[in-house]
């Protein structure tokens, strides 16, 4: 069973609001999110109501303030658990929408997008088997994009405005 507890203050001090599932506006149970623990399952915070805007993926462990889930503010406004995966993992990414253009397919992680695929941009992907993480630039740094299996036809399906994808690895809960 998955659990997630959000503090208002920093170092889990304040009000708090434990929560064990999906949950698409946090903002009724508490006004802001300095630190959180993730009791258990893995997750994705959203610094939006209704799973929009920023995204943090969380796994167990504890984070006593925002920066500790690479967070750009205080706002988490809204929550999902995702299952645990145990299969293979298996993507491909395009150079242009539409998943056109120069493909390649991974079954690994990639640390640095340009270095691999030859190319700054992934304008589509289809994720065939797996959760994979998208990071804004390479090393596992920057924004998040979580991307369950499904085809997404244009960055801004996984929540992007801008295709610069610096980096991408599988969800495993061993990197939790």
């Amino acid at each position: 069973m998955g659990k997630i507890v959000f503090y208002e203050g920093r170092n889990y001090q304040g009000r708090s609001y434990e929560c064990s599932s999906d949950c698409y506006d946090t903002y009724r149970h508490f006004n802001c999110c300095n630190s959180l623990r993730v009791m258990g399952g893995h997750w994705v915070g959203y610094e939006k109501p209704n799973y929009m805007g920023y995204q943090y993926v969380l796994g167990p462990g504890e984070y006593p303030d925002f920066h500790h889930w690479m967070g750009f503010n205080n706002c988490i406004r809204s929550c999902q658990m995702f299952p645990p995966y145990r299969g293979a993992y298996r993507m491909r990414i395009y150079n242009r929408p539409e998943m056109h253009g120069h493909m390649m397919e991974f079954t690994d992680d990639c640390p640095n997008v340009f270095d691999r695929f030859g190319h700054h941009g992934i304008y589509s992907s289809n994720c065939m088997e797996g959760f994979w993480v998208f990071y804004e630039h390479p090393n596992y740094r920057g924004r998040q994009y979580f991307l369950r299996p499904g085809e997404y036809r244009a960055c801004m399906d996984w929540g992007c405005m801008n295709p610069m994808i610096g980096s991408f690895r599988r969800m495993r809960s061993s990197l939790m």
